[in-house]
């Protein structure tokens, strides 16, 4: 299955309560169609006690069935704590945005989405141009001791 279709098939569920493990998962969300993968990410400490992060991914075959699930589930309660459920997203990738090790401004997205065209530029270029040779309203008004026309 390609990655965009395996990701439109795949539903983000959060708010888990530490008892709910990949089984009550496939119990619960079965009644939506063919499950094909449950995922629930481990703490990041190894020192922690709980069994994963608070949250999971349920991977259906169809991306019809995770929307259905998504309508069904988000805002239900699973064991005295209610859920969010929502379309998966893609994982970010580690050398991108705020998290890394490089400055915002030399990573591919953020150059992307600021980037200015060449004809921006030339448009800001030739504005400036054009401001350096205007004449100032103000010039000419420094004699002037008394505000309003002037007196006949």
């Amino acid at each position: 299955m390609a990655e965009t279709a395996r990701l439109k098939a795949t539903v983000y569920v959060g708010g888990l309560d530490t008892a709910v493990t990949s089984e009550v998962l496939h119990n619960a969300f079965l009644p939506f169609g063919e499950i094909v993968d449950i995922s629930l990410p481990k703490p990041d400490l190894p020192s922690s006690t709980d069994p994963h992060r608070g949250f999971g991914y349920v991977e259906f075959e169809y991306a019809a069935d995770a929307r259905e699930a998504i309508d069904n589930m988000d805002q239900s309660e699973l064991f005295g704590r209610v859920i969010k459920c929502a379309a998966a997203k893609p994982q970010k990738d580690a050398n991108e945005g705020l998290g890394s090790k490089t400055a915002v401004w030399e990573q591919d997205g953020w150059l992307a989405k600021h980037a200015v065209s060449e004809d921006d530029r030339r448009a800001v270029e030739q504005a400036k141009a054009d401001a350096d040779g205007a004449v100032d309203p103000m010039q000419g008004l420094e004699e002037l001791d008394v505000a309003g026309p002037k007196q006949a």
